[in-house]
């Protein structure tokens, strides 16, 4: 199962409370919350590209940029920032931390030499 989602240059996490019988997320990588549910995949989905929708309309109404997420630099700067990006993606469907994905290809690629 594929437990994230992108749009717009955000990605957003999948949840599920069986308790509630909803789908739930927030977008990732940025310090504004941006929080999304539905009872469906479809309703999810949805609400999702809605709220960020939202997100960007309200930062353009208040004329301020919008935060991007996964820009491209942690201790490590990468030339592109979509590997930063997918990489972050890759973490998270893997749940572990984009730092300790990025040690483990640094100790691989090391392994080689």
């Amino acid at each position: 199962m594929n437990n994230i989602m992108e749009y717009k240059g955000y990605v957003g996490s999948v949840e599920f409370s069986e308790k509630d019988g909803v789908f739930y997320g927030k977008v990732q990588g940025i310090r504004s919350l941006i929080s999304y549910e539905g009872t469906t995949a479809s309703e999810l989905v949805t609400d999702f590209h809605e709220s960020v929708d939202d997100y960007l309309s309200a930062c353009e109404e208040e004329g301020t940029s919008p935060e991007i997420a996964y820009k491209g630099s942690l201790n490590v700067r990468f030339k592109n920032s979509d590997i930063h990006r997918r990489a972050a993606v890759y973490a998270i469907m893997h749940e572990q931390s984009l730092n300790s994905f990025i040690e483990e290809a640094v100790e691989e690629k090391l392994a080689n030499v």
